[in-house]
């Protein structure tokens, strides 16, 4: 049974169509990520799971659960950290498990130790690299208590070795932890890297063009980004991207 499930979903802004026809499917513990063309409605699927709008046509469900406009029922990582100035590396981590009027300290602090990060355990976020906000952030959203887990293009304003660095860290806390996660980005290399399926979405209105099933096994070195193999997928994801933009 799926833990996500998006069916046929529509939503329409000022008469433009943004998304038609979506369907969508995430498993328990599988990681995938979506790609399109840049307004493609990417962002808008992730505040339509999130409930902070509500789609025109269709059904979202988790589990069983119909959670059309409702709130709460996924962790979301956006592109920025957003982590509150006033609160410590452990306040901040700790922010999702408060709202659900929960608070697992230990937990907390292990998973802030296995990130590099104890030293900084009480430390405020102006004290820390970009990196390290990212991870503190990932780090909120795993703690939180929700089975689904949303990254809005974490990764997006990193340098390219700080990005292929957090990119290696999220795959090892991701597989020991096995959390379920859909993953927004623009980056091709990044999302057969990481992913288990990649959906590719049309240009506007979005819907699914193509899924690919990523054949490489894990754990994932980072020599696979080198692979020939590898740069024959990212070669036809890219092409399959072209086409989606021309088809609008």
């Amino acid at each position: 049974m799926s833990l996500l499930s998006v069916h046929n979903v529509a939503k329409t802004f000022n008469n433009h169509d943004v998304i038609q026809n979506l369907h969508l499917s995430i498993k328990e513990g599988e990681f995938v990520s979506v790609l399109g063309p840049s307004g493609s409605g990417k962002s808008t699927l992730f505040h339509l799971i999130g409930g902070l709008l509500t789609p025109d046509k269709g059904t979202i469900h988790i589990g069983d659960r119909l959670i059309n406009g409702q709130k709460g029922s996924i962790s979301y990582m956006p592109q920025t950290p957003s982590l509150f100035p006033w609160r410590t590396v452990l306040q901040n981590v700790l922010l999702g498990q408060e709202l659900q009027g929960i608070k697992d300290v230990v937990r907390a602090k292990s998973m802030i130790d296995n990130a590099g990060l104890g030293p900084y355990v009480d430390a405020y976020p102006h004290e820390l690299s970009g990196g390290m906000k990212q991870r503190v952030a990932f780090i909120r959203a795993l703690l939180s208590p929700q089975k689904l887990i949303c990254l809005d293009e974490p990764f997006s304003a990193l340098d390219e070795l700080t990005r292929l660095e957090m990119q290696k860290w999220l795959l090892s806390i991701w597989e020991e932890h096995r959390p379920t996660v859909l993953f927004v980005t623009h980056n091709i290399e990044e999302a057969l890297f990481l992913s288990d399926r990649v959906v590719v979405f049309s240009d506007k209105p979005a819907k699914v063009n193509r899924e690919f099933h990523i054949p490489f096994e894990r754990p994932r070195p980072e020599e696979l980004l080198l692979d020939e193999e590898f740069l024959l997928w990212k070669k036809e994801i890219y092409y399959e991207l072209k086409r989606a933009g021309k088809k609008a």
